[in-house]
Formats: C-alpha cells, structure tokens, sequence
C-alpha cells in the first residue's frame, strides 16, 4: 500500500468527522482521485473545498494540488512495489539476506518519493547558514543524529546531539534566532524530542523534524517538516528499515549543504580527512 494511502488508513479513525468522511473516499478510488477537481472530491464526501484544502494541510501538503501529484506518483509505482517482509521463524540465511536487500531497498525508494524538494532545500539553507545546530533523538534515532552529527563536525558547523532529555532541554533553552534544531523521531510522538522541538522554538531558534509520514505531533511543531517512508506493521521490530530511511534524508541533507557552499565545506572536509590520516599514520610509525 503507497505510503499517504497508509498514513490516512492509520489516521482515520483520529480525523474530525468530515476529514475522514474525505479520507474514506480516496481510500475507496485512491486511483480516480488525481483526476479530480477539489470541488468533485468536495461533492463525493459531503464537505467543502476549504475543508479539503484543511485536510490536505493536516497531512502536510500545500494543498490539493500537491496531494493529487504525491498520490499519482505513489500509485504509478505500486506494481514495482514488493510487500515487507518481516522477521520469520527458521528462514534460511539466503532468504534473510535477500529480505533485507528488498526492505531496505523499498525503504529508500518510498522515503524518496516522498520528500518535497521545496522544504527539503529550505532545510539545506537553515542548515547552512546556522550559527549553531542542535541535533534531539533517543533510543535508535539517537543513532541517526550522531550520524548527522559527524557528518556536520566534519565540515566545520558548530554542532551537538544529545540523546539525554535533560540535556536536550538545557541545551534548546540557549538557542537563539539564527540557530537550528533538528529532532529525529520516526513516529513523531516521543515526548522528550516533542519537548526539546517546542523548546527550541520558543528560545527563537528554527526548527527541523525527520517523522515518518503521516500526522504527528513532531511534524506540527517544527517549521520544516521532513518524512521518511511509513513502514508495514511488523518491521519495527529492531527498527531496521526505518533506520536506512532515516539516514538516507540524512545524507540527502549533507550532500546538499556541501553541494549548496562547496568552495566553504569542500577544504574544512579534505582538512579534516588529511587530518585524521595524518595522524592515523603518526600513530601507526610510533610517532608521538
């Protein structure tokens, strides 16, 4: 199932009642619906076009328009789409391997379809030009931002992740106009990266989130909200796609700031790889 056709499916029951009398008409012709006007769908649920346009928002869209475009481009893929496959009972350790390859494989094609390049490149400037940056995540997405982090000392942006809560709250309370924070969640309700985000927010600072898709809680508190694919129940288990996709806008993010100040980051990296070498080697010839 396309990633937005799960996200409603999960959402429905949680939807005011007319949005979802709009969620249960997709869901029922998903394929008809990019041919319509935002007056049909209105008509077909019973509600009115600025209740669409709500909807839409509510599930981070721009509007119906990009909500028609996103679900075509989901649905034209739907028979390259293979099912995940979840952890089973005795299988042989080729089948594993080849599960693997196919979860994270699909993982990365569903976040890439998902990602809009407009909030994506907002990102990418914020990130750029942040005078600092925090980085908030815990358990497996902690894993995520110290990936992040690295990339970031790399380059040479003042940067920390933290993993504590407490810390994490210290730390947004002296962020200021012109500093970023970015919070990692992959169901978007951990409530101690929920509350280092607000925090953030309220110091002055800008605000990114890394969800899954669909409404969450972390999507609605930050200024640019980012998504990774919505996984098939079964496969959090040991968090392993979901992580691949996570890391994958990681490194979209990275690549793009490099890309976007290249004659800046370029020579702070290759100082850094020499750097490391450099003493690596010293070490190695029992130098000092």
């Amino acid at each position: 199932m396309a990633a937005i056709l799960r996200a409603l499916q999960q959402e429905l029951n949680n939807l005011p009642s007319q949005e979802r009398r709009i969620a249960e008409v997709i869901m029922q012709s998903p394929s008809d619906i990019p041919g319509w006007t935002i007056s049909h769908l209105a008509e077909q649920s019973g509600t009115s076009a600025a209740t669409v346009t709500r909807f839409c928002k509510s599930f981070h869209f721009k509007g119906f328009p990009d909500f028609k475009m996103k679900l075509a481009a989901e649905l034209s893929h739907a028979s390259d789409e293979t099912a995940y496959q979840d952890i089973v009972a005795g299988n042989s350790l080729s089948k594993i391997v080849e599960a693997i390859e196919a979860n994270h494989l699909a993982s990365i094609a569903d976040t890439t379809r998902l990602l809009d390049l407009g909030r994506l490149e907002q990102a990418v400037q914020l990130l750029c030009q942040a005078r600092r940056i925090d980085l908030y995540g815990v358990a497996t997405s902690s894993i995520v931002t110290q990936d992040f982090y690295q990339k970031l000392v790399r380059i040479g942006k003042s940067c920390t992740a933290f993993s504590d809560s407490h810390m994490q709250i210290t730390s947004a309370s002296s962020l200021a106009e012109g500093d970023v924070a970015m919070a990692v969640s992959y169901s978007g309700e951990t409530p101690e990266t929920i509350d280092a985000l607000h925090c953030a927010k309220q110091a002055g600072a800008s605000t990114i989130s890394l969800t899954s898709y669909g409404s969450n809680t972390l999507a609605t508190v930050s200024d640019i909200p980012l998504f990774t694919s919505s996984l098939e129940e079964g496969m959090r288990r040991g968090d392993m796609a979901s992580r691949i996709a996570l890391l994958h806008v990681v490194d979209i993010l990275f690549t793009g700031m490099v890309s976007a100040d290249f004659d800046r980051f370029i020579p702070r990296l290759e100082q850094s790889y020499h750097n490391v070498q450099s003493y690596r080697f010293q070490h190695n010839n029992g130098g000092a």
